[in-house]
């Protein structure tokens, strides 16, 4: 009669106000042996403790289910998120499962439905860089795309759309009455997006996430209704298999009570809810912030590429430092922040700054933008936005010699005194690159000599000779040197040769 124990003790404690004719008919009904247990906790008294739940049909009922059939990993503990292991360009079915109740959403009843079906970074590190890792991934990989629907396996799906701009992202129209799968590929590893390191690599994880949404009075299918994801990662052919066998041969070696913290593993992965993701569908049909030749310059720098018409990030044209014009100020407006990073080669970054004026772009710190950015182009913005020059590896200065005739003049006008002579004034040329095109480039920037017209850089030697200017001769070029340099007429009379003394 443990029941009558605690029954005392709410009726001590205040808990039950008006028992009098409750307890009288609860003894009498249980005494003659007709009410159950299960009865007695249903009566008015017992709900009271329970008042403070919310009732179940108040439960959010998420209107659809997404399951990949994919087993998941049995190496994951408990409350923490769920990994699943795919092979690289295998194809994995999505089931598209309606999961409404009676009354939910009428509006789509006998209506398509459209969902986006994305992989992405599960790293916030590169989230904040996923434009710029994916046309990365890109350059490497011409022609590929990060995800492809299986169109002939799937089933119940329509329209299908990829745009070229979005290389991990499918959508599709689909009938949430009717069987629908979605067999997707994943063409992207983990180690792809892994800087190499000494002792091995180790993947970075994705998610598969799908967002579903209705059509709208206008037509189109921006109205949101539900998203969901998954944690995974894509492995070389046949590698998500020996993971898995690895995970679950850990696991048998575990003692029962350190396999007590651990998931089971299920044969499919469902999709738990999420936050929908930031791009609209109006944004997937037309998204590219940039065009794609900026995409390719950005790409020149982490890729190390080198870009014909740039020297470095603060040294442009003739090698001078970046002037004050070029800083940015606290001033600048939201617009003039998007054009300073246009202009500084940051195009890739406008999409993610574009809310940020001048003044907030200023207050983020070297770890803020390296965080954000990555190591390389986090340092290189920070820098940038200090206007900090860089160091140049080699300065020469450059003189044309000139004209003899003008030079005889000057001796007439001094009386013959040869100290009255030709006037030399030098450039200073600043070389980053310790590369003979660099010294070209840099003499036909500093003195207006159109470079397609120079044919050869020489080095007058002993006894008159003319030396090749090489690679090799500029690295032993002695730290600010200086030279006088003439002009002659190459010998089939197009363009010419620069001979420096």
């Amino acid at each position: 009669m443990a029941w009558v124990l605690k029954m005392d003790e709410a009726i001590e404690s205040g808990l039950v106000h008006d028992f009098d004719a409750s307890l009288s008919g609860i003894g009498q009904e249980l005494g003659a042996g007709a009410y159950s247990m299960s009865d007695v906790l249903a009566l008015p008294i017992f709900k009271q403790e329970d008042s403070s739940l919310p009732p179940e049909n108040e439960t959010k009922h998420p209107p659809f289910q997404y399951v990949m059939c994919a087993a998941t990993s049995p190496a994951v503990k408990l409350y923490d998120e769920t990994l699943t292991y795919l092979n690289q360009g295998q194809s994995y079915e999505i089931r598209m499962l309606d999961n409404r109740k009676a009354g939910d959403i009428p509006e789509i009843n006998g209506k398509l439905v459209k969902s986006t079906i994305r992989v992405v970074f599960h790293d916030r590190r590169l989230q904040y860089t996923e434009h710029q890792q994916l046309e990365g991934w890109k350059w490497n990989r011409p022609g590929d795309r990060l995800l492809d629907l299986d169109i002939p396996m799937s089933v119940g799906v329509i329209d299908i759309k990829t745009n070229p701009s979005q290389l991990n992202a499918v959508e599709f129209l689909w009938d949430p009455t009717k069987c629908t799968s979605a067999f997707i590929q994943v063409h992207c590893i983990s180690t792809e997006f892994t800087p190499r390191k000494h002792g091995g690599e180790k993947g970075v994880p994705f998610r598969i996430q799908v967002d579903t949404f209705k059509q709208t009075e206008n037509g189109e299918y921006t109205d949101h209704l539900h998203s969901a994801s998954c944690q995974i990662k894509v492995f070389k052919p046949k590698g998500a298999d020996r993971k898995q066998k690895t995970d679950r041969e850990k696991m048998e070696k575990r003692t029962a009570h350190e396999k007590e913290k651990y998931q089971p593993s299920y044969d499919t992965t469902i999709l738990t809810e999420c936050s929908p993701w930031p791009d609209t569908p109006t944004t997937f049909v037309n998204n590219s912030p940039t065009p794609a030749p900026t995409f390719t310059s950005a790409q020149h720098n982490t890729y190390s590429v080198p870009d014909s018409n740039s020297s470095s990030p603060n040294h442009q044209g003739d090698g001078t430092s970046q002037g004050s014009g070029d800083q940015l100020h606290p001033s600048a407006t939201i617009q003039e922040t998007q054009q300073w990073l246009l202009k500084h080669r940051f195009s890739t970054y406008t999409r993610l700054f574009s809310n940020f004026s001048g003044a907030d772009l200023l207050k983020l710190t070297r770890e803020d933008l390296v965080q954000i950015c990555g190591p390389a182009d986090g340092i290189r913005l920070y820098n940038a936005l200090k206007a900090r020059s860089v160091r140049p590896r080699l300065t020469i200065y450059v003189c044309q010699e000139p004209l003899r005739s003008v030079q005889l003049e000057r001796q007439d006008a001094g009386n013959g005194d040869s100290s009255n002579g030709a006037i030399y004034v030098y450039h200073a040329i600043y070389l980053e690159e310790m590369a003979a095109s660099e010294v070209t480039r840099k003499l036909a920037l500093a003195f207006n000599i159109p470079l397609h017209q120079i044919n050869q850089v020489y080095r007058q030697g002993p006894t008159g000779i003319h030396i090749l200017v090489s690679d090799q001769m500029v690295q032993n070029f002695h730290d600010e040197s200086c030279f006088l340099f003439t002009t002659i007429k190459a010998e089939n009379g197009e363009g010419f040769h620069i001979i420096l003394k």
